[in-house]
Order: structure tokens, then sequence, then C-alpha cells
């Protein structure tokens, strides 16, 4: 490890011991460790040139359900990721009695598994699908190996992933629960995102401590106030010391 990299985690370690509320923002960086690809770089040209944004979207779910759940299973769902050290360090950390939010882009459900419990999923949970008529709740092993489109088995109509789509709102609870968080933080570490999703992205500003992490592979993105590391998340975490 480099000199700089050294002194930064030393940095970041002393923000994590010394903070009383700390906010993980993070992206889809911090999947990509567990084997999860970017969405961005992992998709491309599905069919008809369409992009995976439009794929992924409202409009197109309900009207072409075949080719939504054709990219969605093969390239949103991976029922067999594990948590990787970014995710359990968090977790290590909040059940040693730090008081941590989790604020995640992602819908993998990776730092519920590690063991985070609170966490704000901005963009929904590929574990959460509910049918579109009755309500009726599904998991993600019955979307995944679902024959073609879900359909409901109580009353036949299709099942949604209860993610956020290209055309949705996000949820409202969601929203105000990162702001809660955000403005009573002391501690910001923004993680593995190039914060090019809005309105997600714009949430950080509503923190107004002087603590502020960025840690992405990237270039910075966020000014001179925010402590960059370039580094990979995993490289970061794993010389974190919970105590």
């Amino acid at each position: 490890m480099n000199k700089l990299l050294e002194s930064q985690i030393k940095l970041l370690q002393s923000y994590i011991d010394e903070g009383n509320n700390i906010v993980f923002f993070g992206g889809a960086g911090v999947s990509t460790e567990s084997g999860i690809p970017d969405f961005r770089s992992a998709s491309g040209i599905f069919t008809n040139n369409l992009s995976a944004e439009s794929i992924i979207s409202h409009d197109y779910f309900f009207y072409n359900p075949e080719g939504f759940y054709k990219f969605y299973k093969d390239k949103m769902m991976y029922l067999d990721a594990k948590p990787n050290i970014c995710h359990q360090k968090l977790a290590q950390l909040e059940e040693n009695r730090k008081h941590i939010t989790v604020i995640t882009q992602n819908i993998d459900g990776l730092h519920q598994m590690a063991g985070s419990r609170n966490v704000v999923e901005l963009h929904g949970s590929i574990h959460r699908n509910y049918c579109t008529k009755c309500g009726a709740f599904y998991d993600a092993k019955f979307i995944k190996e679902s024959n073609g489109v879900p359909i409901c088995t109580k009353c036949g109509a299709i099942v949604k992933p209860d993610v956020v789509l290209y055309g949705e709102p996000l949820r409202e609870e969601s929203i105000n629960r990162a702001i809660e968080a955000l403005e009573q933080a002391d501690v910001l570490i923004v993680g593995g995102t190039s914060l090019k999703v809005y309105p997600a992205a714009s949430f950080i500003h509503f923190f107004k401590g002087n603590k502020k992490v960025y840690i992405n592979m990237e270039n910075d993105q966020l000014g001179d106030d925010f402590l960059y590391i370039q580094a990979k998340l995993g490289d970061v975490f794993s010389k974190i010391e919970v105590k």
C-alpha cells in the first residue's frame, strides 16, 4: 500500500472512530466485488437497439413484459452473490453500536444479507415482488425460476419487481429516510458510485458536516471538500478496524 492511501485510510478510520452518526451512501461499485456487474457496463445493447435504461423502464415493462423479464433475469438477478468485505465491515460497525445508516442505490439486498439493519433502498429490491392486481408477495427465487413472465398463482396477473424502474418516482418514504439520515449525520462516506443517477445523487447535498469521504476508482467528482480515496472499496474497508 502506498503512503498516500495509507494516510487516507488512517484519516477515514479516525472519522469512523469519532463519528456519532455515520451515513454510507453507496452505488454499483459496492457490489461489483461480489461479482455483480455494473449495470451500465454489463448491459449494452439488448434488442432493437434499445438501451438498458429503455428496457428497465416502466413503459417497457407493461409494453413488452417478455423482453423486460428476459433482460432482468439475465442481467440484474444474481441470487448466488455474497456480501463482500465492504458490506461486512459496515454491518460489523453497526453491530458494534455505531449508528450507521446505509443508503444504497443497489437492489441486490447484500447489505441486509451481511447483517446491516438500518438500510435505505432508494431503488427497491429484487427480493420483493408483488402481483400487479391482488398484491400477493413473491420472492426472488420465484421470479428467477419462472418460465418467461412471472404470473401470480392466485389471480393470474403479472408479478412486478419492487424496484424503481426508469420513468417511476422514488418512494417518498425512502426519500424522507435518506434526507433525514443525511441531515443528522456527522460523517458521510460515499462509495462505489459515479453520482450520475438522479435524483438519488442529489441527496448528498443534505449533509451539512465537514467529514466527507469519497471512495471510487474514477476521478474525483465531488470537489476539494471531500477526502478523495482512489481505491477499491474492498482494499479500503479491509483495513478499517471495528472498535
